[in-house]
């Protein structure tokens, strides 16, 4: 019974191991085909704008219930204590801090995430990228860097419209709903809100998810097994593998920044 629970570890961390090894050589592999996407940006624009279509609606109705929802809670928290005229700080602050950046990168993960694993995969499956092989065309500087960088750019832009559309829905609730002071509303939030500490803190998070994402979802495509079953399981792993980063990385930097 020990042999098999050592051979179960062992089995277990050469494969951990081994994961790290393939994703370590496919990460420098995209930051040496950086040259050769910089020669062609058309086809990272062309992917941002894939990217963001995929996202964009979901991203911007999600922001406004979020911010309605900050809204309402904020409004009946701040109300005891006589504080309800900062509504609009509480809601700017937890947005450009937190909610933006996080839920935004949970849902660019769940929704274009899923759908790079699925591509690289279905071209993987399809013998696609081993045919670009065989011409003398890099997979990695031809179909993967783009997609990657595009992400990267990508991400950032969409926590901004999702800040930016939550701070509307909270403007919506608090004074036109609730009746707070539209002037105290917008006065507090721009006296309270720093460029720097709170908006640029924001703003570098979501680059770092961005980056973390939009790897993980193309990594688990590239390595995918190019079967239907190891297609599925890529997506599978794209979505919890990149939540539980970004809220681990999200942790990380919230300390770093925030001490």
């Amino acid at each position: 019974m020990i042999g098999t629970l050592v051979s179960a570890v062992g089995r277990k961390t050469r494969g951990i191991l081994s994961n790290l090894g393939y994703g370590t050589r496919t990460f420098f592999g995209l930051l040496a085909a950086t040259p050769g996407v910089l020669r062609r940006p058309r086809l990272v624009t062309d992917q941002i704008h894939f990217i963001g279509n995929y996202s964009l609606v979901i991203i911007a109705v999600s922001g406004l219930f979020v911010g309605f929802v900050l809204g309402l809670q904020g409004y009946y928290t701040l109300n005891k204590y006589g504080s309800e005229q900062a509504l609009g700080l509480l809601v700017a602050l937890s947005l450009t801090r937190e909610l933006g950046p996080v839920v935004s990168a949970l849902l660019f993960a769940g929704r274009a995430g899923t759908s790079l694993t699925a591509e690289i995969g279905l071209m993987k499956a399809g013998e696609q990228l081993s045919a670009m092989e065989m011409m003398a065309v890099n997979p990695l500087e031809r179909v993967v860097a783009p997609r990657f960088w595009a992400g990267v750019i990508a991400m950032p832009l969409l926590a901004a419209i999702f800040s930016a559309v939550g701070v509307i829905g909270g403007y919506l609730v608090g004074v036109r709903m609730i009746g707070v002071d539209e002037g105290a509303f917008w006065s507090q939030m721009q006296a309270g809100v720093d460029v720097w500490k709170d908006i640029a803190n924001g703003v570098l998070k979501s680059i770092v998810f961005g980056f973390a994402v939009t790897f993980i979802a193309l990594y688990q495509g590239y390595e995918s097994q190019p079967t239907p079953e190891g297609v599925s399981r890529a997506t599978t792993r794209t979505v919890v593998t990149a939540s539980l980063t970004v809220l681990f990385l999200d942790f990380l930097l919230t300390a770093l920044m925030f001490n």
